[in-house]
C-alpha cells in the first residue's frame, strides 16, 4: 500500500539545485536507502519527506493516519530533560504507562520501603497487563540495553554527542512509527550494536528510509535504493548489491550511446563540410537534423574525487609502545599494552564505545600522556592524525586559505606539483566553493576538506579515527583505493565493517579491564574466529551443565539409598514403582533442557518474542522439576 508520495518535488540550496522534479511513492513495507555524493541533497530530501522542510516546487502527500518519525544527524533535544523523559517524549497511551512504570521502578529502587511507591508499581503493572503493554516494555528494555543506555535518570546535558544520538534513536525505535526516517543512524555506534540494529531494522514492519555510508548495512537492510545524482532522484528496486549491478549496466549503456552519438556527429560534420550537391527538401532536413544533434547538450560527467598525494620516506624504526597503561578514576582503559608497529601494518581497532580506542590513538600522537609506560617514535615518522571531531577546522576561515596553511603546492604520487586550488578541485571543491567559508560546508564536505588537509602533509603513518563518519560512499571508495597503495603504516579506529574489510589485515579488540587482544585477518576473519570461540564456549557450558545434572542425580540417588537402609518405610505399590521410574528418567532430561534454555536465552537476546517464550518455558520447567524432585525423594525413601 502506498503511504507517501512525492510529486514533481524540486529543492534548491541558494543558487545550487539539489534535486529537480523528484516523483516517487513509498510503500508500507519499503526499506529504502538514499545514496549520493556529499552535498547532493540526501539530508534535504529526508527533511522534505519528513515535513521539516518545504520543497520549492511540488508537494509531498502522506496517507491520513500514518505516523512518522525522523531521526536527524543532530537531533534537537531538551538539555534539561532526563534520558527517560526524552525517550518517551510526546508519547501517549501505552508508551505513557511504560514511562510512568519505569519512573516508579526507579523510585522504588531508591526507596524500597515506601508502600505508596510499591502500590504505584503494582497498579502500573496491572495497567500494562490490561493494555497489552508488556511486549512493548520488553522491546523498550532490549533497545535500551543494546544501545548502551543504562542510566535513564541522567540529564541530557550531561551526555556526550554520541550518547545523545543513541537516546534519540531509542525514542524512534521504541515509538515504532509507520514511517521511520533515519539520517546516519550508525554514527556513534560500535560494530556489535550496528549488527544488532541491522537485524532489528530487517525485521521492522513499517516503512524505512535511511541515509548511511555503511555498505554492509545498506546491502542487508534495504530493498530499494534511491540515488541522487546531478539533480535527479533515480529509484532502483533491490539492495545495494543490486544497485551496483544496475548502475554498472547504465554506465556501460551510456558510454555506448555517447560513443554512437559522437560518431554520428563526426559523420554529419563531414557531410556538411563536403556540401550538398542540391538543396532539396531532404537535404535541408538533414542539415537541420545535423545542427539539432550537435546542439544537444552533452551529459555532464560525474565528478569523482582523485586522491593522488605522495608520502615521505619511512625508516626502519617506526613506533613502539612499551607497557602503556591509562586509567580515568577507577576505570582502567589500557593495561600494560606493548606493541612494535611495522612498516606494512594495517591495523583495525575495535571495541565498545568508551573502551579506550581514541585514548590509545591520542597516546600515540602525544595528545594524551599515559599513566605508565612509554611511546617511542622513529625520526623519519610523519604522523597524519585524522580525528573524529575534525578539531583543526576553523569555521570562519575560507576553504582555500585553510589548505594553503599546509602548502601552496602539492606533490602528487607521480612526482608532479600542482597548486592547492588544483588539489581542492581533485577533492570536488570547484573554484567558486574554494572562496566560501568553512561554516557553509555540509558535514560531509567538512570531513572531505579535513581529510585533504591531513593527506597534503604527506604522512607516512596514518591514524584514522572513525574516518567513515559523514563521508559519502564515492569518497570512501577513493580513500580505500588510496590506502591500497599507501607505502606506510595504517591504524584505523572504525565501526564500518566494510571499510575495515577493505583496508586492514589485523584486528586489535579492546576487552574488559583494559586488555587488548590481537586477531589475524580482516574484520570478517575476526567475526569467524569470535563466532567459533563463542560456539565452543556455549558447548563447554552445556557439557558442564549436563555433567552437573548427572552428578546431582547420582548424589540424590545415593542419599536416598542410604536413607532406605535406616528407614522403615512402607513398601511401594506397583503403580508407585512405575511413577518412580518415570520421574528418574525425566529429571536428567528436564535439567538438560534447563541448561539448553540458558544458552538459548543468550542466543536470542534481541528477539523479544522468543525471549518471552523461553522465559515461560523456563518458569514452568523449573516448577515441574522442583515438584518432581520432592516426589522422587518421598518415593525413593520408601523403595527398600
Amino acid at each position: 500500500m502506498n503511504i507517501l508520495s512525492l510529486e514533481n518535488v524540486s529543492k534548491n540550496y541558494g543558487i545550487k539545485p539539489l534535486f529537480e522534479n523528484a516523483t516517487f511513492g513509498i510503500e508500507d513495507r519499503d526499506k529504502i536507502g538514499i545514496i549520493g555524493a556529499n552535498g547532493s541533497g540526501k539530508t534535504t530530501l529526508l527533511r522534505v519527506i519528513a515535513g521539516t522542510e518545504t520543497p520549492d516546487v511540488g508537494k509531498v502527500v502522506r496517507t491520513q493516519g500514518q505516523t512518522l518519525a525522523y531521526l536527524a544527524q543532530n537531533p534537537p533535544i531538551d538539555d534539561e530533560a532526563t534520558v527517560l523523559e526524552t525517550i518517551f517524549a510526546a508519547s501517549g497511551g501505552v508508551m505513557k504507562i511504560i514511562a510512568d512504570y519505569e519512573t516508579a521502578c526507579h523510585d522504588l529502587a531508591e526507596n524500597s520501603a515506601d508502600e505508596k511507591i510499591l502500590e504505584r508499581v503494582f497498579a502500573l503493572q496491572h495497567e500494562l497487563e490490561i493494555s497489552g503493554g508488556w511486549e512493548i516494555e520488553t522491546n523498550a528494555r532490549i533497545v535500551l540495553d543494546k544501545l548502551g543506555i543504562y542510566d535513564t535518570s541522567a540529564q541530557m546535558k550531561t551526555l556526550s554527542g554520541g550518547q545523545r544520538k543513541r537516546v534519540a534513536l531509542a525514542h524512534e525505535l521504541i515509538f515504532k512509527p509507520d514511517i521511520l526516517i533515519l539520517d546516519e543512524p550508525t554514527n556513534h555506534l560500535d560494530a556489535d550494536t550496528i549488527e544488532w540494529l541491522e537485524d532489528y531494522l530487517r525485521r521492522y514492519t513499517g516503512a524505512l528510509l535511511l541515509v548511511t555510508h555503511d555498505r554492509y548495512f545498506l546491502d542487508r537492510v534495504t530493498n530499494r535504493i534511491f540515488e541522487i545524482d546531478r539533480g535527479a532522484v533515480q529509484a532502483f528496486g533491490g539492495n545495494y548489491a543490486y544497485y551496483l549491478e544496475k548502475k554498472e549496466e547504465q554506465d556501460t549503456n551510456r558510454a555506448v550511446e555517447g560513443h554512437k552519438r559522437e560518431q554520428l556527429i563526426k559523420k554529419e560534420l563531414a557531410w556538411l563540410r563536403r556540401g550538398a550537391k542540391a538543396r532539396t527538401r531532404k537535404s535541408k532536413h538533414r542539415i537541420n537534423a545535423a545542427y539539432d544533434l550537435m546542439a544537444q547538450p552533452k551529459e555532464r560527467q560525474k565528478s569523482e574525487i582523485d586522491i593522488a598525494i605522495g608520502s615521505q620516506r619511512l625508516g626502519s624504526k617506526i613506533i613502539e609502545l612499551c607497557g602503556v597503561s591509562k586509567s580515568y578514576g577507577d576505570r582502567k582503559l589500557i593495561d600494560d599494552f606493548s606493541y612494535l608497529l611495522k612498516r606494512d601494518d594495517r591495523i583495525g581497532i575495535i571495541g565498545a564505545n568508551g573502551a579506550g580506542k581514541t585514548t590509545l590513538i591520542e597516546i600515540v600522537t602525544n595528545l594524551i600522556q599515559p599513566d605508565s609506560g612509554a611511546v617511542e617514535i622513529g625520526q623519519t615518522v610523519k604522523i597524519g592524525y585524522y580525528d573524529q571531531e575534525s578539531r583543526a577546522l576553523n569555521d570562519e576561515q575560507r576553504v582555500i586559505d585553510y589548505i594553503r596553511e599546509t602548502a601552496e603546492y602539492v606533490t602528487t604520487i607521480d612526482g608532479s606539483q600542482i597548486t592547492a586550488g588544483q588539489m581542492l578541485e581533485k577533492f570536488l571543491f570547484p573554484p567558486a566553493a574554494q572562496y566560501s567559508v568553512i561554516a557553509n560546508l555540509s558535514g560531509g564536505e567538512r570531513r572531505r576538506l579535513y581529510l585533504l588537509k591531513i593527506l597534503m602533509d604527506a604522512p607516512n603513518v596514518l591514524l584514522l579515527d572513525e574516518p567513515t563518519n559523514d563521508l559519502d560512499i564515492p569518497t570512501l571508495i577513493a580513500l580505500e583505493e588510496y590506502l591500497d597503495d599507501f607505502p606506510g603504516a595504517l591504524i584505523v579506529v572504525s565501526h564500518d565493517r566494510y571499510f575495515l574489510d577493505r583496508t586492514i589485515d589485523s584486528v586489535f579488540k579492546f576487552l574488559d579491564a583494559g586488555k587488548i587482544r590481537e586477531y589475524a585477518g580482516d574484520y570478517s576473519a575476526y567475526l569467524e574466529t569470535n563466532e567459533r570461540e563463542e560456539a565452543e564456549r556455549k558447548e563447554s557450558e552445556k557439557r558442564k551443565a549436563e555433567a552437573s545434572a548427572k552428578v546431582s542425580a547420582e548424589k540424590l540417588s545415593g542419599s536416598a539409598a542410604a536413607k532406605t537402609e535406616t528407614a522403615a518405610a512402607k513398601k511401594l505399590t506397583f503403580k508407585e514403582k512405575r511413577e518412580l521410574e518415570t520421574i528418574e528418567a525425566n529429571i536428567p532430561k528436564n535439567e538438560t533442557r534447563l541448561a539448553e534454555i540458558a544458552v538459548e536465552l543468550n542466543k536470542y537476546a534481541t528477539d523479544s518474542y522468543k525471549i518471552n517464550e523461553l522465559y515461560g518455558e523456563q518458569q514452568k520447567l523449573s516448577e515441574k522439576l522442583e515438584n518432581a524432585l520432592e516426589r522422587w525423594t518421598e518415593l525413593a525413601e520408601r523403595d527398600v
